[in-house]
């Protein structure tokens, strides 16, 4: 049995100890230690990692009451000097006791209780037993959670019985019968939990509500404390001061900013759009007057049209002609072939016949059709065989 060490104090950083076994499996090598405060995968809190000896933990799991360490290789000595890494213990101490004073907010504003906690490597989340919430009862819980933060309040957590267990208003009954262990924050809950805390709601920094959304018929919160709300924060700050610079304006005035660009973007959009059509028309009427005498399809190469704009111009093509029309882009190697719907033709089924002898993909109807080629050579090697067999 390992003498679990973070359950003495979530601040102990380095010890020293004894190699009590190990373990080989088809997955890696696992060392057992006589004492840990490595924390193991559980609750919802991902483990920890570190060193044993030079040896980094790369993975932590709890088997019965056995806590395994996994490495990259078997250690060469017995007595090891091991040390957390601390900065990520800190940062799940932060979440999971910020994730307790969340929850309990919710719970007391909103008798809200929550389902689910996940903490993430880049944000934390909490599934809540209400089917909706307002933007207003957001803000109201950031505010709220982190006044609880500010007034810092303690942390504690020991061991009881199963009768002191029964006397105690828990949020939620354990599954464990035995070995309880109880996470309280003075004069707001009482929890039974085996994670990492810290010693008091002032150390969980800030909470910091990023979203909430619909989750299986309950709300799903997502939100960061500590470091990762201060990170949020500075990234948030980055973009705005990127953004005031672009735009030469205040970050109040961003948005009013954003809205008039976006209004000039739709206005340019609709007269680039009308200057399209008018070019397509133009183009369609030029290539009809371009045609030789005796040619049953009508052709055209574009070096710059995608596919969108090959299909408009078919279009306009097929409305002035019933020849055929086949038409082809090099800036994305796309073909369209279309015909009014005189021409005794299937587009899609000339396409479907012809295209795998030069790996083409796509397919359509009898009177639109459009393929795509992995390279250039391929896209006009069927452009060049399609126009002469039309």
């Amino acid at each position: 049995m390992t003498k679990k060490l973070y359950y003495d104090s979530a601040y102990l950083k380095e010890w020293s100890t004894t190699i009590s076994g190990t373990v080989e499996r088809e997955d890696g090598v696992y060392v057992k230690l006589m004492e840990t405060a490595f924390y193991p995968h559980g609750g919802g809190q991902p483990c920890d990692t570190g060193y044993i000896g030079e040896l980094p933990v790369l993975d932590v799991v709890l088997e019965e009451d056995e806590v395994l360490h996994k490495v990259a290789l078997l250690p060469d000595q017995t007595e090891v000097h091991c040390r957390i890494d601390w900065s990520r213990r800190f940062d799940h101490m932060q979440q999971h006791s910020g994730q307790h004073l969340l929850s309990a907010v919710f719970r007391d504003l909103y008798q809200a209780l929550t389902l689910s906690f996940h903490l993430g490597s880049d944000y934390a989340t909490i599934d809540i037993g209400v089917p909706e919430l307002s933007a207003a009862q957001m803000a109201e819980a950031e505010q709220e959670v982190n006044r609880q933060i500010y007034l810092n309040r303690r942390i504690t957590s020991y061991f009881v019985t199963a009768e002191e267990m029964a006397r105690l208003p828990l949020v939620k009954l354990p599954k464990v019968t035995e070995d309880i262990r109880i996470v309280e924050i003075e004069g707001v809950e009482y929890n039974a939990c085996g994670g990492t805390h810290v010693s008091s709601t002032g150390a969980i920094g800030m909470i910091k509500l990023l979203r909430s959304e619909k989750q299986k018929g309950n709300i799903r919160i997502t939100f960061k404390c500590g470091g990762r709300a201060l990170d949020e924060f500075n990234d948030n700050a980055r973009i705005l001061s990127v953004l005031s610079t672009k735009f030469n304006t205040g970050k109040d005035e961003i948005i009013d900013r954003i809205d008039k660009w976006e209004n000039e973007q739709k206005l340019l959009q609709t007269e680039l759009a009308a200057v399209k059509e008018q070019n397509d028309l133009y183009l369609a009427r030029e290539l009809i007057s371009a045609m030789e005498p005796g040619n049953q399809v009508i052709t055209h190469i574009s070096d710059t049209r995608p596919l969108k704009d090959l299909q408009s111009l078919a279009a306009k093509l097929t409305a002035l002609t019933d020849l055929p029309v086949l038409l082809l882009s090099e800036a994305d190697h796309k073909a369209v072939l279309a015909h009014s719907g005189a021409a005794e033709l299937s587009c899609g089924a000339f396409f479907k016949a012809h295209l795998g002898e030069y790996q083409g993909k796509g397919g359509g109807s009898d009177k639109l059709a459009q393929a795509g080629f992995p390279t250039w050579e391929a896209a006009t090697a069927f452009f060049d065989f399609a126009k002469g067999l039309l």
